[in-house]
């Protein structure tokens, strides 16, 4: 039998009224945040094997470290550790929510120290301390400063770092009056702390990485150039800012960019910064463990179809005492976008008004 639909639909009038819930959190605002505050970030992330295959397969990252069990035991440690690019990524995404859901921009990073190596199966809890606040002077934003730690399952800080982002304001027309910015270091103290209790280097063979410098063929001032470079496809950038559980909406949605000033989704600024990471093995292959992150600024915006090249200056350098396997060496690469090997060579020999994308100051621990 056949249903008579004019005597079973409701009218409008008959069904019952909806009610709207506003249980949603859309993010702090400039005016939300207070000098001191402590944020504990929601939703602890324990690390699995699909996300540092899902990683190698966004970043093309070769460093032998991370790639090969055996090295990895030949180095001291009892299994394969995570890069520590991957585990800087998921621990700040950790903050989106509760910092960066309403910015406009992601400024820099400072004073960013690898405290203890992470492996698949380890557990992240991230929290925040608001160290700084400075409304800028249209009005409409203002800038946060926090300090921002991940432990592990057992209550040992993996990575420690501070960050500044530009946030908007709820009220334009309400000055804040504040101006409050802390006292940022420009470079990590390496010292004997940074280097993994197991870590050696006493029995590395520059066979697993391709590649035969070691510490004393770096010189403090030369310019390594990486000569590769990677274009960023939509998917690229949308699955690695899934895989950290980024969600600003300036990264993948692609509707409400529509309307902002850039007309497109920008790419994680911490994805180029990998890519860069990635491409650095073309020159720095033996540079194996990422001690700290010392600095770092976007310092314009990317977009998919860019392509990212990149060369690195080699800043400082030093050794440990009583140490005869491990050297450190503090670099900063700088990131570019859209140009050929003579472009980024020309930044570095001659005048030029070539742009990057990133400037990043790191420390790494080499083969002596």
């Amino acid at each position: 039998m056949t249903a008579d639909l004019s005597k079973t639909e409701l009218s409008k009038t008959e069904l019952p009224k909806t009610q709207l819930s506003d249980k949603n959190f859309s993010g702090y605002f400039f005016e939300d945040f207070e000098i001191n505050d402590q944020l504990i970030h929601a939703t602890p992330r324990t690390i699995t094997d699909g996300d540092v295959a899902l990683y190698t397969a966004l970043t093309g990252s070769r460093f032998v470290l991370y790639c090969a069990e055996p090295v990895a035991m030949a180095c001291g440690f009892a299994r394969t550790p995570i890069d520590n690019f991957l585990v800087f990524h998921i621990a700040f995404g950790k903050t989106v929510p509760d910092i960066s859901l309403n910015a406009v921009a992601n400024l820099g990073y400072a004073e960013c120290e690898f405290l203890n190596p992470c492996y698949v199966g380890d557990t992240l809890f991230v929290s925040s301390k608001v160290i700084g606040l400075k409304e800028n002077s249209n009005g409409k934003t203002g800038i946060v400063y926090v300090h921002s730690t991940a432990l592990n399952q057992d209550q040992k800080p993996v990575v420690s770092w501070k960050r500044w982002v530009m946030v908007h304001k709820k009220n334009h027309s309400a000055p804040t009056g504040i101006d409050s910015i802390p006292n940022l270091s420009p470079t990590a103290n390496i010292n004997e702390q940074h280097i993994p209790a197991e870590l050696s280097f006493k029995s590395f063979d520059t066979a697993w990485s391709g590649a035969p410098y070691k510490y004393d063929d770096y010189v403090t001032g030369e310019v390594v150039l990486h000569h590769d470079g990677m274009t960023i496809n939509p998917s690229d950038h949308s699955l690695a800012t899934r895989l950290y559980q980024n969600n600003a909406k300036v990264h993948f949605d692609g509707y409400a960019m529509r309307s902002s000033r850039h007309g497109e989704p920008l790419v994680y600024g911490g994805h180029v910064m990998s890519i860069c990471r990635a491409l650095s093995h073309n020159g720095l292959a033996n540079g194996l463990w990422l001690a700290a992150i010392n600095g770092g600024s976007h310092t314009a915006p990317s977009f998919a179809g860019d392509t990212i090249s990149c060369a690195t200056q080699i800043l400082d350098k030093g050794v440990f005492d009583g140490r005869d396997d491990i050297g450190w060496i503090r670099v900063e690469t700088t990131g570019f976008k859209n140009c050929d090997s003579d472009t980024v060579k020309d930044y570095y020999t001659v005048d030029t008004d070539t742009q990057p994308v990133l400037k990043l100051d790191y420390t790494l621990l080499i083969p002596r």
